[in-house]
């Protein structure tokens, strides 16, 4: 038992190693693996569900077997019959039928104005005075001249008259008698140039008061009183443009007088619209007056003058206007809304309702336009329903919820 005991106390020392770090224990792994198998269950769930959502939504999409198809609400124009006009439009200015520029056919000062700038004045109306008096001591020297020369032809035909007894008698000279005759007829030519003098001098008075010569529009003053104005002066005094009628000259194309010619000839009358300059307002409306009697080759266009009444003063001189000319009005046509007339590159077509509420494509022939309206040659007959709002969610056989155009109207103002 000692010697046991030596061995054991003189054997060389040995290092310990530090004790290595234990496993983890068994309940942790168990923990981390619960995690994993949570999140991949939740991850599967949303996985489900979202694809179920898809697949419904598709399904409700396309119909299904057992869902009903979408019904597109859309608003719906009926054809109608009624009568559709054929016009030619050109570009046109108001041209009054008469304008005057006043001017003074006397020299002298302007002494009075009797016009409102921008006033209606009728022909006759004063508009200006020119200081007279110069005219009036001129005539009043011819007339005098006039008196003088008339009281020496009235003695010289009374000579005359005693010369002509005498020389029945033979008591004067024949001779005498043929220079009393010669007497008289240079008197007489004297009265009449002194007559002319009285009747110049007359007018140069009269053209001192000048009036309207035409009823119309004064415009701006041009000579204000106190002016000293001449017969050769190059402005005048002021313009008057008649307005009441008024015309429009416009420009058609050439290619448009096989089919006006005739009617002018049987003396038909055309009617006229004149429109704003964006096509928006309809100004007034006239009838054709006459037609230009050459084509101006620069343009291949002719020109053409419309007489508007212009009662409400709605023309104005120099205007810009769209002019219209009826040609012709087409009666008892099929007529449609232009708004639900659809195009695409190879034809023409509408959207057509069946009685069951589908729709279907229809193509259609169109003839003349005009404005909102369409003449329908083809395609549709009157009473016929279309699509002209909602288009874009249609196709052949869609299944729609129509309302009338004039029904929404009523509805939204409601």
């Amino acid at each position: 038992m000692i010697e046991t005991t030596r061995e054991i106390t003189s054997a060389p020392e040995r290092k310990l190693l530090p004790p290595a770090t234990p496993p983890p224990p068994r309940s942790h792994k168990k923990l981390w693996l619960l995690i994993l198998a949570a999140a991949a269950i939740a991850v599967a769930i949303l996985w489900s569900h979202t694809g179920n959502s898809a697949s419904a939504s598709a399904k409700s999409a396309k119909g299904g077997r057992k869902g009903a198809a979408a019904v597109t609400p859309v608003v719906a124009v009926q054809a109608t019959r009624g009568n559709i006009g054929v016009f030619v439009s050109g570009l046109g200015a108001i041209t009054p039928l008469k304008t005057v520029t006043v001017r003074s056919r006397v020299d002298g000062q302007l002494m009075a104005v009797h016009f409102k700038e921008g006033d209606y004045v009728t022909e006759g109306d004063p508009l200006v005075d020119i200081d007279p008096r110069p005219y009036r001591a001129t005539l009043e020297q011819a007339q005098g001249q006039l008196a003088r020369d008339q009281a020496l032809l009235e003695n010289s035909r009374v000579d005359l008259q005693r010369y002509q007894t005498l020389i029945s008698e033979n008591a004067i000279p024949q001779q005498q008698v043929a220079t009393q005759e010669s007497t008289v007829k240079q008197y007489e030519g004297t009265v009449k140039n002194d007559q002319g003098m009285v009747d110049a001098a007359t007018l140069n008075v009269n053209f001192c008061h000048i009036t309207s010569p035409i009823s119309g529009i004064v415009g701006l003053r041009l000579v204000d009183p106190g002016n000293i104005v001449h017969a050769t002066d190059a402005n005048g005094l002021i313009v008057v443009a008649q307005d009441q009628p008024i015309s429009a000259i416009f420009t058609i194309s050439e290619d448009q007088l096989p089919t006006l010619l005739p009617k002018i000839r049987a003396d038909q009358k055309l009617a006229v619209e004149a429109w704003d300059r964006e096509m928006k307002n309809k100004l007034s409306e006239g009838e054709f007056s006459n037609i230009d009697n050459e084509i101006d080759q620069t343009t291949g266009t002719v020109k053409i003058r419309a007489v508007f009444p212009n009662s409400k003063r709605t023309l104005f001189p120099n205007q810009f206007v769209n002019a219209r000319l009826l040609l012709q009005e087409k009666q008892n046509v099929t007529l449609l809304a232009t708004a639900a007339i659809q195009r695409n590159t190879n034809n023409t077509y509408v959207f057509l309702i069946q009685p069951n509420n589908t729709v279907t494509i229809r193509n259609i022939t169109i003839g003349t336009t005009e404005g909102e309206q369409s003449e329908i040659t083809g395609g549709l007959m009157p009473g016929d329903k279309v699509v002209m709002t909602g288009v874009d969610k249609l196709q052949e056989g869609s299944k729609v919820n129509p309302t009338l155009s004039g029904e929404a109207k009523t509805t939204g103002e409601s």
